[in-house]
């Protein structure tokens, strides 16, 4: 049973606006009358924990209680958030800075913080470079994330631009793609969220996800246009047909026309192996998505999550046997 105590919180902060409208979608779908989704949608939370956006999104109007119960919801996720996340160590891996110094060794790239007294290295690291990317210590999405052309402006200007601004930031090397991953969408570093619970001194592995860019787009984060589609997390191997937020389904890439299912990253030992690793780094946040990117030579982080999504891994276009993943969270 989900925290009662979420579900109230949850209930004072939803947005009822945006439920009346997936109540209409779903209405207007399946023609069962509005009154009637509203309960099974209160139902659905009291007893699974899923939110409207869950029952929407996973089609839960078409399931049974028993096939419900197998899906890992917002409650849900939030519990697991709750039980293995202590709340004084996220910042080491919210913290894009922190996360940097900490998981250094697994990145692959040079970077720099942007301070008041590093202001010479900060120019030294801008001048060596034609592109780098300028983040934000705190952000999601990709939304506090920019390319920067280091030609564009002179240093002292990229220096004093990120100085002046609200959250301190960092500067990283761009990403060198792996050919086979780019191949694939090359606008975007298409990177892989693999899970891990760390759990009596052990880590599971317990799902993973691709997320793939579009539309042109320079990242491929699923809510800001990108698709993402199942990988088995034993074998790196993605299992099924990419699925953007619209719900549009791509048997291959709209932008280079490559296949996307049954592609088998590379140098997926080593992926388990580095997402076992750092896992262990902080054991106080033992629940943890990582995003893996694919360099020739090596796989890398790009940065962990210590609330990670539950909605990209049991799409019911890609749960054909309306079964989801909540058994393997269950270690």
């Amino acid at each position: 049973m989900p925290n009662i105590k979420y579900i109230l919180k949850r209930l004072t902060r939803m947005d009822y606006s945006a439920m009346n409208d997936k109540i209409k979608v779903i209405h207007d779908k399946t023609g069962k009358s509005r009154i009637y989704i509203f309960f099974d949608m209160a139902k659905c939370a009291r007893k699974f924990g899923a939110g409207y956006m869950d029952y929407w999104l996973y089609e839960m109007y078409n399931l049974t209680d028993k096939e419900r119960d197998t899906y890992i919801t917002r409650g849900r996720n939030n519990d697991l958030v709750k039980k293995y996340n202590n709340p004084a160590y996220t910042h080491m891996i919210d913290n894009k800075i922190e996360f940097n110094r900490r998981f250094n060794s697994f990145l692959g790239r040079k970077w720099i913080e942007i301070r008041e007294d590093n202001k010479q290295e900060v120019l030294d690291f801008i001048s060596s470079h034609d592109y780098l990317m300028a983040k934000a210590d705190v952000g999601s999405c990709g939304k506090t994330v920019e390319k920067i052309d280091c030609r564009a402006k002179t240093p002292e200007e990229y220096y004093d631009y990120y100085m002046a601004q609200e959250r301190p930031h960092l500067l990283e090397e761009m990403i060198e793609q792996h050919p086979k991953v780019a191949a694939i969408y090359p606008n975007a570093v298409n990177t892989v969220r693999v899970v891990t619970i760390l759990k009596d001194d052990v880590v599971h592995i317990v799902s993973a996800c691709v997320r793939i860019g579009n539309h042109g787009n320079t990242v491929d984060n699923f809510n800001s246009g990108g698709m993402t589609a199942p990988v088995d997390e034993k074998t790196g191997t993605i299992i099924d047909y990419p699925i953007d937020k619209t719900k549009v389904l791509y048997k291959t890439h709209p932008v280079t026309g490559t296949p996307v299912k049954d592609f088998v990253f590379p140098m997926w030992d080593e992926v388990r192996e580095m997402c076992t690793e750092a896992a262990k780094v902080v054991p106080q946040v033992a629940y943890v998505g990582w995003d893996v990117c694919f360099m020739p030579d090596r796989p890398a982080l790009i940065e962990g999550n210590d609330f990670p999504g539950h909605d990209l891994y049991q799409l019911p276009e890609h749960t054909h046997d309306k079964t989801g993943i909540w058994a393997k969270y269950q270690v």
